[in-house]
């Protein structure tokens, strides 16, 4: 630390605030530390740092999955940034699990972190009731939260009626949603746009386009998609809950010889790598990530360190369309 202040020509408490990303220390002056600490390769000492201040310099990241390429590629960004911070990120993948995610809510493993950031699948809102553990937890995705949570999310009932309103913009009027019945919470507010922006067109929802399935896979979007194309009266678009069910979507319309988007428009969510790469490339929901983890790790450091005292924050974070070949076509 004293090599650090030396190099950035501040006092040994003014890196060492930095360090800990304490508040009121002026920009210029955090840069030219943190300059330092980049040139040096400086990394704190964590296990000092625990006997200071009695925290182990851990936090954890529980999700449902780590073979998903949106979980995946959070839990990279929120490595990431947790160690811009001087912290360690440890997984705790849950697999959606009722049990394993009570473990993390009521805190079985809190004595080894400073913090939680959680994405439950299968935990209800008023299972946080019996919580008794105090270590500072911030909840991600779209169930409903308990109160005196902090969460981060994007407005998905927001995205999902922007992508439905720019299917029926493209003149399509059957459109189909997969996904619906798989994670209440995904699927609700995924559902409720989707609701929201037919409503808004005044066409009223066919049950037989709204597809329920049993996991948000590529194999799971394939079969739903077989099924809706074997309909009498086929979509001409369908919208899927992820961008993996809208993968296997497009090896079904591929396999069936249906051209897309002429006759059937296909759209995802999440804008996951593949996406850009698939044949055709996918129109998606686009969400912030960066946004998501730099805004989840700012509440959570905030409680950790003390320096956020307000009630419970609900912050939404951008998201965008990114618009395609498989919904506007080529050229």
């Amino acid at each position: 630390m004293r090599d650090v202040a030396e190099r950035a020509g501040v006092s040994v408490r003014t890196a060492s605030n930095v360090v800990n990303d304490f508040p009121h220390v002026r920009p210029s002056t955090r840069a030219r530390v943190q300059s330092a600490i980049d040139e040096l390769g400086y990394r704190p000492n964590l296990s000092a740092r625990q006997l200071k201040y009695g925290r182990s310099g851990f936090l954890t990241l529980a999700i449902p999955q780590i073979d998903s390429p949106y979980f995946g590629e959070l839990a990279q960004k929120f490595t990431e940034a947790a160690a811009e911070h001087g912290f360690i990120a440890l997984m705790d993948v849950t697999r959606g699990a009722l049990e394993q995610e009570k473990q993390v809510m009521s805190g079985v493993q809190s004595h080894m972190v400073d913090g939680v950031v959680f994405s439950p699948l299968s935990v209800k809102a008023a299972d946080f009731g019996s919580r008794r553990d105090t270590t500072p937890m911030v909840l991600l995705g779209e169930r409903a939260v308990p109160s005196g949570y902090d969460h981060v999310a994007i407005d998905s009932v927001a995205a999902s009626r922007a992508m439905v309103q720019h299917l029926l913009d493209l003149g399509r009027r059957r459109i189909a949603v997969i996904g619906y019945e798989a994670f209440d919470g995904t699927a609700s507010v995924r559902a409720q746009g989707h609701r929201d922006a037919l409503a808004e067109a005044g066409i009223a929802v066919d049950t037989d386009l709204v597809v329920g399935v049993p996991a948000y896979t590529r194999a799971a979007g394939r079969e739903a998609m077989e099924g809706l194309l074997a309909l009498p009266e086929p979509p001409d678009a369908v919208f899927c809950f992820n961008d993996l069910m809208a993968i296997g979507a497009l090896s079904a319309c591929r396999a069936r010889g249906i051209r897309v988007p002429e006759d059937v428009a296909v759209a995802g969510s999440d804008d996951i790598a593949e996406a850009a790469f698939a044949d055709p490339p996918l129109t998606t929901i686009q969400p912030d990530l960066d946004a998501l983890t730099h805004e989840s790790l700012r509440l959570l450091l905030g409680r950790i360190n003390g320096t956020l005292s307000e009630g419970a924050i609900e912050a939404h974070v951008p998201w965008r369309l990114v618009l395609r070949e498989s919904t506007v076509g080529r050229g």
